[in-house]
């Protein structure tokens, strides 16, 4: 298992590291069988695809392991502290799912209303985790990346080039189950053809420092309305965790998740 210090040294080279065996092998079938149920019984796709934004309304059996040292130590050692959970989606890719087309993550994702403008400074600003709930393979779809592509000032969602062809150097985002893999938000990724008999399960948990405006995400604030539905723009929309399931959250979880509660009243925060 590579320590912090290298696989610091690949996020920042690379865009990307793996950090394995972070959900304990005792609990992992548990968890694995629960989010895989309640994508399905959730998901606003057709199969193949499974996805649900706002996963933690339905399911929280990861809660346990966000707060930890290994992920979120990891964020906080790059952003500092008051780091938050941003989004956090169900993910099943069922066999049979066709390769998707080359983008990167917002706010770097140029078909978002919300977005930040091509070209790039070079400055991380959002990490998506994928928590690896069965093996990533190349077989099961396990996540095209392009090395090094953080560093570039544009992405495919730009228009240079056409998000549909596969670049030269393209890898996979393969991993154990148990691992959770982080990327730099602004690496090239895409869904991967999964060309095997078994689904291929996640949740992908993105980590914001607290200075990054999450309002774009949130239907019901300013932003959000000034900036996407004036626009009739299509942007991923963050749905409001419930106060009665934040309540619920181990007391360490909840500063991940505080900014995203629609709270009864002002005073119940």
């Amino acid at each position: 298992m590579q320590g912090p210090a290298r696989q610091r040294d690949d996020l920042l080279s690379q865009g990307y590291c793996v950090i394995e065996n972070v959900i304990p092998r005792d609990k992992l079938d548990h968890v694995r069988e629960e989010v895989q149920r309640d994508v399905w019984a959730h998901t606003v796709l057709d199969r193949p695809k499974g996805y649900v934004p706002g996963f933690l309304r339905f399911n929280q059996s990861l809660v346990p392991y966000l707060g930890s040292a290994h992920v979120l130590g990891f964020a906080e050692s790059i952003f500092g502290p008051h780091v938050r959970i941003s989004m956090f989606t169900g993910s099943v890719n069922a066999p049979g799912l066709p390769r998707g087309p080359l983008h990167s993550d917002w706010p770097f994702n140029q078909k978002s209303q919300a977005h930040i403008p091509a070209p790039y400074s070079d400055q991380l600003l959002h990490l998506v985790t994928f928590w690896m709930l069965t093996d990533f393979t190349a077989d099961n779809g396990a996540t095209i990346v392009v090395p090094g592509s953080h560093k570039r000032d544009s992405n495919p969602t730009a228009g240079e080039i056409d998000p549909e062809q596969p670049q030269p150097d393209e890898a996979r985002l393969v991993g154990s189950a148990g691992s959770v893999a982080i990327v730099d938000a602004r690496v090239w990724h895409a869904e991967a053809p999964n060309q095997g008999d078994q689904e291929r399960v996640a949740v992908i948990a993105r980590y914001a420092p607290w200075w990054l405006n999450l309002d774009p995400l949130r239907p019901g604030t300013i932003d959000h309305e000034d900036i996407v539905e004036r626009n009739n723009g299509s942007d991923s929309r963050v749905p409001p965790l419930p106060q009665s399931i934040y309540e619920r959250l181990p007391t360490a979880a909840k500063p991940l998740f505080k900014h995203s509660v629609a709270w009864d009243s002002p005073s119940s925060r």
